[in-house]
């Protein structure tokens, strides 16, 4: 009986084939002649690197002749008029990253995968860019795996076939590539390849996974091309909505350095991603008008303290942006263009809208600090109380802040949360500090006495003691108030929605009140976000 075999397979996109699709000095050796069991057409490449001792064997003088190989293959197969990168060891990094179908994998696994016999998912949240990985001890649908369809995307799912795939394939994972456990011997891959053309030409995961297509892929080359522009804007207008990001999870175990490279050497390394360290590579390279091209071309790389390079990615697959063309709202992620759903947005709209109100006391915002904005209102205002950077958690516990400026609203506490910025991981870390506080008061004693410490006036203190609540958050932007959601990142918006919906629950009202921003905000340093790592 044959033996299941594992392969990892990329489609590449039409047009791309062995001559195209490898990197420009790619580690791989020449063309291989000799292979016989090789498919009609199809051509393979080597990984073939010379064996080297490992680090510890220096590190410990051990004197015994130890060596380590690196070894790998690609195999570029084609298929009808498409063809095929099946990759062995670690030499898919070897591929153009524009070279392949980056929803390949995924939907391939979203028509094949038996919805009820799921094992692990990938999910991304764009607004931060946070990633998590959850496995089952056992198969299961997808509501075992408790992600918000609503404001995260799947980028990879494992599980078991359909019935009707299982004389093929046992067990399949897709990503950018699709990774399968198949029983076919090597002059059968080729009719295997065929099988999962078709497969992934199929729309069936609509049906099987109906909540996953409010967030769909951007296929179209001519809205790809203004959208990309719109990228490339947004770079040279300093857009703080603009984030730079590791595009996948990595192992946080070892320590690592970030390297940027694609025009000449540099001696500068960074700890984190952040985008102004590559604006500060460009300055460097003295390159001042940026493009798509550029963005393809230059690397983020991620290197061990040793400068050996781990992980390389380009800027344009690293960017997280969101944009609006034709009143159409897009949002790039890891190199790829969503489009969202617009009669989804619409129903966002007509849920947030009423939320957004005006203040007296939050009219405008002349200070570049959030922390002088609130002490300003504070100081303006007698009924006012700046508790900006207090503390509630009770002993023992991660330091709570219940609100930036507190104040009374006839027998209701006001708990008043301020930022300036709309962009999204800060937005999503102020909704999130909103709704955690006052969870913390409504549920714990210490807090609120705590709160009660924390002003003077005893006015306050019966409508704590009464959980006497509301939240409201305060955005400074320079963007008109009367847009009200829209001027908010779609995935804020969601996460908004997310966070008044628990309020509600809670019987709490939750607000939005836009503070006009008097300040340049281009004209200042752009700090990282501390909602996101890779900023």
């Amino acid at each position: 009986m044959a033996k299941s075999r594992s392969f990892s397979i990329f489609l590449l996109k039409e047009g791309n084939t062995a001559g195209n699709a490898l990197k420009e000095g790619h580690v791989l050796g020449d063309a291989v002649i000799g292979a016989s069991a090789l498919p009609e057409g199809a051509t393979l490449y080597i990984l073939d690197k010379a064996p080297l001792p490992p680090w510890w064997k220096d590190y410990w003088g051990i004197q015994q002749n130890l060596k380590q190989m690196l070894k790998g293959a690609i195999v570029f197969l084609p298929v009808g008029t498409r063809c095929f990168a099946i990759t062995f060891g670690h030499t898919f990094h070897n591929l153009e990253e524009n070279s392949y179908e980056y929803d390949f994998g995924l939907r391939t696994t979203l028509n094949a995968l038996d919805p009820q016999k799921i094992k692990s998912t990938d999910i991304l949240q764009p607004e931060n860019a946070r990633r998590e990985r959850i496995q089952s001890p056992t198969s299961s649908d997808i509501t075992f795996f408790d992600f918000n369809r609503d404001e995260s995307i799947v980028k990879k799912l494992t599980g078991s076939v359909k019935e009707e795939y299982k004389n093929f394939l046992t067990n399949i994972t897709g990503a950018s590539s699709l990774k399968v456990s198949s029983k076919v011997t090597a002059n059968e891959i080729s009719e295997l390849c065929e099988k999962l053309l078709k497969i992934y030409k199929k729309d069936d995961y609509k049906k099987s996974f109906p909540e996953l297509h409010n967030i769909v892929p951007v296929k179209d080359p001519s809205v790809l091309d203004q959208l990309n522009d719109k990228l490339v804007d947004a770079f040279n207008d300093m857009a703080i909505e603009l984030v730079l990001t590791i595009p996948e999870l990595i192992d946080h175990n070892g320590s690592f350095q970030i390297k940027y490279s694609g025009v000449g050497r540099t001696q500068a390394v960074f700890d984190d991603v952040y985008i102004l360290h590559y604006r500060e590579y460009l300055t460097e390279k003295n390159i001042q008008d940026v493009s798509l091209e550029i963005f393809r071309k230059h690397k983020l790389r991620i290197q061990d303290e040793n400068g050996n390079t781990k992980q390389s990615y380009t800027i344009f697959k690293c960017f997280i942006f969101d944009c609006e063309l034709d009143t159409q709202h897009y949002h790039l992620c890891e190199g790829e263009w969503y489009c969202i759903n617009k009669d989804y947005i619409q129903r966002i709209k007509n849920e947030l809208d009423p939320s957004f109100v005006d203040s007296d006391i939050l009219t405008e915002c002349l200070q570049k600090r959030e922390d002088e904005f609130n002490l300003y209102i504070a100081s303006e205002n007698d009924d006012v109380i700046c508790l900006d950077k207090k503390n509630i958690a009770p002993k023992g516990q991660t330091q709570v802040e219940p609100c930036d400026l507190l104040t009374m609203n006839e027998s209701i506490v006001l708990l008043i949360h301020i930022k300036i910025s709309t962009r999204s991981s800060a937005l999503s870390h102020l909704f999130n500090q909103g709704l955690n506080s006052v969870e913390l008061l409504r549920l714990n004693d210490e807090s609120k006495q705590k709160l009660k410490d924390l002003t003077t006036d005893i006015s306050f203190h019966s409508s704590i003691d009464n959980d006497d609540f509301a939240v409201v958050y305060g955005i400074v932007t320079a963007k008109e108030n009367s847009n009200k959601s829209d001027n908010l990142p779609i995935f804020s918006r969601i996460s908004l929605m997310r966070a008044l919906r628990a309020l509600k629950l809670m019987g709490i009202q939750g607000s939005v009140v836009f503070i006009e921003d008097k300040v340049d905000r281009k004209s200042t340093t752009q700090e990282p976000t501390n909602a996101s790592p890779h900023s």
